[in-house]
């Protein structure tokens, strides 16, 4: 079990997984481009990730695509603030909001938000010092490039594990430096990030090492590249790869998982911890009759 403290409060994770739903703000992201382009349709999606199960809304305004430019912080903030005064007023749901902008993390958090997800790898300071004044909790990533810049290169780790692990306490240093306490710090190992397929996968494979910190693990696995490498397939196909790679990071003990399909997670996990016998069953569980089989096709006349 570790403690998390996010918005003036404590949190407890290790039960079981934290599932982060995603909910784009904008119309170029990589796997759901164009599908919810306005407020009111990311505000639908936040509240049907909620109740297939989610624990945090991932609220993002400037896509990770490397082949498109950067968005002004004030365009930023106009995606992204009137999304999370909804989704934590109307619905009262946690807010994670995912930038790299500390102008934009200030906005966020006086919105609502309580934990800024950071895909840069905390490349400025402030951020964190923001974090410290909103009293919210940080994610701090590996990355070995700033945002938006796309850098692949097999050569570039002599060491992938040890480079991310070094790079991660170098970071939550500067963190503290800013004023962060640790108990509000996340860590992230950035799969994909500045990394091949074979390094993220290398990466993986030593990811229980990541616990040394102490803090909470988030693993960003959902549709990701190495993914789609192993497996041919595009990111809306990457589903079932998805489900291999979220059984492995719970398998070494992850406690959060950024995730587009939160429902399929959310069914994976429940049978998962029932068989290890991880949950208690109630003596009168029964499937409904309703759900016993699908209902026969509408005739056409």
């Amino acid at each position: 079990m570790v403690e998390l403290r996010a918005g003036g409060q404590a949190y407890t994770l290790g039960i079981r997984p934290w599932l982060m739903g995603i909910v784009n703000a904008t119309t170029d992201s990589f796997s759901d481009a164009g599908l919810h382009p306005s407020v009111e349709s990311q505000f639908a999606l936040a509240r049907k990730l909620l109740a297939d199960g989610a624990d945090v809304i991932d609220i993002g305004g400037e896509s990770g695509r490397t082949n498109l430019p950067p968005v002004g912080a004030e365009e930023e903030i106009e995606r992204v603030v009137p999304l999370i005064e909804r989704v934590v007023g109307e619905l009262g749901a946690l807010v994670s909001v995912d930038t790299y902008k500390p102008a934009v993390a200030a906005a966020a958090l006086a919105a609502g938000a309580v934990i800024v997800n950071d895909v840069s790898g905390l490349r400025d300071p402030e951020l964190a010092a923001v974090c410290a004044r909103g009293d919210a909790a940080l994610v701090v990533m590996h990355t070995s490039a700033a945002p938006k810049r796309r850098l692949a290169d097999p050569e570039l780790y002599d060491d992938v594990l040890e480079e991310v692990v070094g790079f991660l306490a170098e970071r939550i240093a500067v963190a503290g430096a800013q004023g962060l306490a640790t108990e509000s710090l996340i860590v992230d190992p950035g799969p994909d990030f500045t990394k091949t397929p074979v390094q993220t996968i290398e990466l993986l494979r030593g990811g229980a090492r990541l616990h040394e910190f102490g803090r909470p693990v988030l693993m960003a696995l959902s549709r990701k590249d190495f993914i789609g490498a192993l497996t041919g397939r595009s990111p809306r196909e990457r589903g079932a790869g998805t489900l291999a790679a979220v059984a492995y990071g719970l398998d070494i003990g992850a406690q959060i998982f950024r995730v587009h399909d939160v429902a399929a997670v959310a069914d994976f996990v429940a049978v998962r911890q029932a068989l290890r016998g991880e949950i208690e069953l109630k003596r009168d569980l029964a499937l409904p009759d309703e759900l016993r089989s699908e209902p026969p096709p509408e005739r056409v006349s």
